[in-house]
């Protein structure tokens, strides 16, 4: 009878190929008599790769708006005669960014993320268009104001997005080209600003070119993305409103806002011990402090940093991460064409070039790091390896000198930036990994905070830096004006000296970036490599985010429970029903992909009820066929 069942059963005669048939499994022959598989919750690869493309847009508009200002702002002084404003063009849109960061993060977290995500595009759209627009050094400040504001809820939002487009395991790469979208950004800043400024376009467009770009996002996410999201509901709007935390709100906002105004005011306005400068760093201890107070005080109710978040290892620890590397970054990507310009000689789209190599080492260190993680699982092992060589390339960097050659320059960048690259986006997949998914918006919105800051901050201390150590040399050298030099720009130092005096002048240059800027990177590149380490080691495959995979896992433990396996119709007037069989649960992996196979599931039937094998063996065939 054995033989028989093999030959009829496990080979089909009539198949050409003779190919073996196994009978379906218990769990597949229940499906057929009635379940339905479950669909993919995930949109189609055509569709998620448009949604991504339009994220990927978003994420490269935020980030140039952060540095295409800067060549701008001659231009704009210049029609609006407002030498006195240039420290808001950056601030205003800094402030609003930092600030409101936390509020967007439990706005997503009690509200659908399309329209949320839409409304920061919107607004971020809206500046855009006052500050092309503005009639005056006012209105471009309050253009740059709303802009900030939009921006601060885009990076939030586009994680969220791909965390209901993509499973958790194919993210890593995905999430890594959000990383070389900041790259890209932070250098094709200056080159576009720059090239818009000098041409007929002017600087307006270095504004209105968010328009066109930001107008395909929001056509990808309003006609192609469909969210099937549970929010927290709530009886009343008042209720609602309790849970964002706006006396948190309040707090915080001008807490950041006297933090950033007086590093921007430090040194380069006013004196460190300027009445001004003291207090506003007084008022920013005492509303951080009363934050943090009431933080702890709604920790366990309405907390727009819920404990169970901020303490978790993994988010700390990314947090910490996260403002290194975006000090590192952004200190990196703005002086480093001055130095080109300066001691170089190098026009503003030549120096723009020259960190080209920057550029290509974080989109490659982004896209490689992010591809081994999602075939290994393992993020930590790449934030580690990355903090190590952003240290070493930032250490590098504070070694050059004004006969650095091309080669040095060059490599230095490549290492700076592949370690930049591997480590700028993997605290994000950390916090998908490690929270649960109600969390996560709190959670990105907190790595996003820190690395604004991390950056707003750093770029600050690195001016203050630059001018001290550049001021300090220029007196050495005597009988110089500092103020008039400093205020000549990287392109103009040395118009006018003799050529003893331009070499002192670009040796003062060279050591006030090396040994102040840089060195200042440096520092935060080295913390980077405690924070790394502190990571948990978690792997994006342990965790299963798919209504699929969990239905799959359910049907394993299911099929392998001690039960009655199945009733099949038997002959003449009665039902038979199937011996019982006993099993351990789970199955090992090898279990798992033998009976896969199909044979496995053929040697089960067998020993379970040899009654059953007429039955199944004929449902196999008619499903093969």
């Amino acid at each position: 009878m054995h033989r028989n069942f093999h030959k009829s059963h496990l080979w089909d005669a009539s198949s050409a190929n003779d190919e073996p048939l196994s009978p379906p499994i218990v769990a597949d022959i229940e499906r057929q008599r009635g379940a339905k598989t479950t669909p993919s919750p995930y949109p189609s690869t055509a569709k998620t790769a448009v949604i991504m493309l339009s994220l990927y847009i978003s994420i490269f508009l935020v980030a140039l708006d952060r540095t295409i200002i800067g060549p701008a702002i001659p231009a704009i002084t210049n029609e609006f005669d407002s030498i006195g404003d240039i420290g808001w063009y950056g601030s205003a849109y800094m402030l609003t960014a930092a600030g409101f960061i936390l509020l967007y993060g439990r706005i997503y977290t009690f509200f659908p993320t399309k329209p949320v995500f839409l409304s920061g595009i919107f607004l971020f759209e809206l500046g855009s268009i006052v500050c092309g627009a503005a009639r005056s050094s006012n209105m471009l400040i309050v253009g740059r104001a709303i802009a900030g504001l939009g921006s601060s809820g885009i990076f939030t939002g586009a994680i969220l997005i791909m965390l209901n487009t993509v499973p958790l395991a194919k993210r890593p790469m995905l999430q890594g080209l959000f990383g070389a979208c900041f790259g890209v950004a932070s250098v094709a800043g200056p080159l576009l600003g720059g090239a818009f400024t000098s041409s007929s376009a002017t600087w307006r467009w270095c504004f209105y070119i968010n328009l066109p770009l930001g107008g395909i996002t929001i056509l990808a996410v309003c006609f192609l993305l469909n969210l099937e999201e549970k929010k927290p509901q709530f009886e009343t709007w008042g209720e609602t409103i309790k849970h964002l935390d706006p006396l948190g709100t309040a707090l915080f906002l001008p807490s950041i806002t006297c933090l950033l105004l007086a590093l921007e005011w430090g040194a380069a306005e006013y004196r460190w011990n300027s009445p001004r400068i003291v207090a506003l760093l007084i008022a920013f201890i005492i509303l951080l402090i009363a934050f943090i107070f009431w933080q702890f005080v709604t920790r366990n109710t309405t907390a727009t940093l819920p404990a169970r978040i901020v303490f978790q290892r993994s988010v700390a620890f990314g947090s910490a991460s996260q403002f290194c590397v975006g000090a590192t970054m952004l200190t990196v990507s703005i002086y480093i064409p001055l130095w080109f310009q300066a001691i170089k000689g190098a026009s503003a789209m030549q120096s723009g070039i020259n960190t080209i190599p920057l550029v290509l080492s974080v989109v490659v260190g982004s896209i490689m790091s992010g591809g081994f993680v999602q075939r290994i699982g393992y993020y930590t092992p790449f934030m580690i390896l990355g903090s190590l060589f952003m240290a070493i390339g930032a250490g590098l960097i504070t070694t050059w000198s004004v006969n650095t050659n091309n080669s040095i320059w060059i490599g230095t960048q490549i290492v700076t930036g592949f370690g930049v690259g591997c480590t700028m986006q993997h605290p994000n997949i950390a916090v998908q990994t490690v929270l649960d998914k109600p969390d996560v918006p709190i959670g990105t919105a907190v790595l996003s905070l820190f690395q604004t800051l991390g950056g707003a901050v750093f770029t600050a201390v690195g001016q203050n830096l630059y001018i001290d150590k550049f001021s300090a040399g220029l007196e050495r050298i005597g009988g110089l004006n500092p103020q008039r030099i400093l205020a000549a720009g990287a392109t103009d130092l040395t118009t006018g000296f003799t050529p003893a005096i331009k070499r002192m002048i670009l040796a003062a240059y060279n050591d006030s970036l090396t040994h102040g800027t840089f060195f200042a990177a440096l520092i935060i590149a080295c913390l980077a490599i405690p924070a790394a380490l502190g990571m948990e080691w978690r792997s994006v495959k342990e965790k299963s985010d798919t209504p699929v995979q969990r239905n799959d896992e359910k049907r394993d433990q299911q099929a392998y429970q001690p039960r009655s396996i199945l009733k099949t119709p038997g002959t003449g007037a009665g039902r038979q029903e199937a011996n019982k069989v006993s099993l351990k649960a789970p199955p090992p992996a090898w279990v798992k992909t033998f009976r896969q196979s199909g044979q496995f599931s053929s040697y089960l039937t067998a020993k379970i009820n040899p009654d059953l094998r007429d039955q199944l063996g004929a449902g196999g065939k008619q499903d093969r066929r």
